[in-house]
């Protein structure tokens, strides 16, 4: 973050994070409050390391990052991050198309599990199958990596799939509705859904696109092509994450806070994400300069699911297959 966009941050947060000087004290400054926010978050320290740093105490810093991140979600979201409209899909889906050959894709959606300390008396709840305590990070993406959608704090022993079933953003968009009017696929007459695109973490349906099973692939080469298609364009939000994590490191590590902070921090961040890339303007990475073999450590991904699907599902899913295979 450049000292430019700080100070643009500081000024739109000002009113929200200000305090009043009395008699007895004077206030910590709002500078100061949201310095110690951007460094919890950028860097993953400790409470105590940062109120050493600061010279402030450690229930303070505890207070104020809970405080900050709050407003900067309240603050930033509706510009950067706001409620989906018919027109941020087709942006969406013109991306796609041209940037990542992928037509009638208007978003890439995967969920990601974010590492927290063990909450009290919550059992199993947040216990993922990779053996750690976490909360859920689900997140549709647009080709140029920025968040359209998120869902934050599901328990970590939920699906892919179950979570972005329960979530608002499918009522109100996708159950029982289309994100966009169907259109044909390049070259081709016949109408095709708009779809989302996921990892095996989720089911097979209209609306969402999933690979086909490895098994499948290998004796099929037109399989195989539609999965190299798709798996390449699931980068997209593969990346985003990544540079989330490489940016922001709270994600590196657990997050030794309560749940409802450690939603706030998530949400934050994520909305300090989208502000950066707009300002920045930060080139994309092309599917040519993509490096296939660069694992991404600190977000881990959800365990594939075998649920059933419907034969609508597999009739879209093998028009893009001919598509892909012309």
């Amino acid at each position: 973050m450049s000292q430019d966009l700080f100070e643009e941050l500081h000024e739109l947060l000002i009113p929200k994070i200000s305090k009043c000087t009395t008699n007895w004290r004077t206030p910590i400054s709002t500078r100061e409050r949201l310095v110690i926010c951007l460094r919890y978050l950028a860097t993953g320290d400790s409470h105590q390391t940062i109120a050493f740093s600061f010279r402030v105490g450690r229930l303070t810093v505890g207070g104020i990052v809970k405080e900050v991140c709050t407003e900067i979600w309240n603050t930033l979201q509706p510009e950067y991050m706001p409620s989906p409209t018919e027109e941020t899909w087709k942006q969406s889906e013109k991306g796609y198309r041209e940037t990542w050959n992928f037509p009638n894709c208007v978003g890439s959606v995967d969920g990601k599990h974010v590492s927290i300390k063990c909450p009290k008396n919550s059992g199993s709840e947040y216990f993922c199958y990779k053996k750690f305590f976490s909360v859920v990070l689900l997140a549709i993406v647009d080709p140029c990596y920025k968040f359209t959608v998120i869902d934050v704090g599901s328990y970590g022993r939920h699906s892919d799939s179950g979570i972005f079933e329960n979530s608002i953003f499918y009522r109100q968009y996708i159950h029982g509705k289309s994100l966009l009017p169907d259109k044909p696929l390049p070259g081709t007459e016949e109408p095709v859904p708009h779809v989302l695109i996921g990892d095996e973490g989720f089911a097979l349906k209209t609306y969402l696109m999933r690979p086909f099973p490895r098994a499948l692939a290998t004796q099929d080469e037109r399989k195989t092509n539609f999965n190299k298609r798709l798996c390449r364009t699931c980068r997209v939000v593969e990346n985003t994450f990544g540079i989330l994590a490489q940016k922001w490191r709270i994600f590196l590590r657990p997050i030794d806070c309560d749940v409802d902070t450690a939603i706030d921090i998530i949400k934050a961040a994520c909305c300090l994400h989208n502000y950066l890339r707009t300002k920045q303007g930060t080139a994309i990475l092309t599917p040519e300069s993509e490096d296939e073999n660069v694992p991404m450590r600190a977000l881990i991904t959800h365990r594939p699911t075998n649920r059933r699907s419907t034969t609508a599902a597999f009739e879209t899913r093998e028009q893009f297959v001919s598509y892909f295979n012309q």
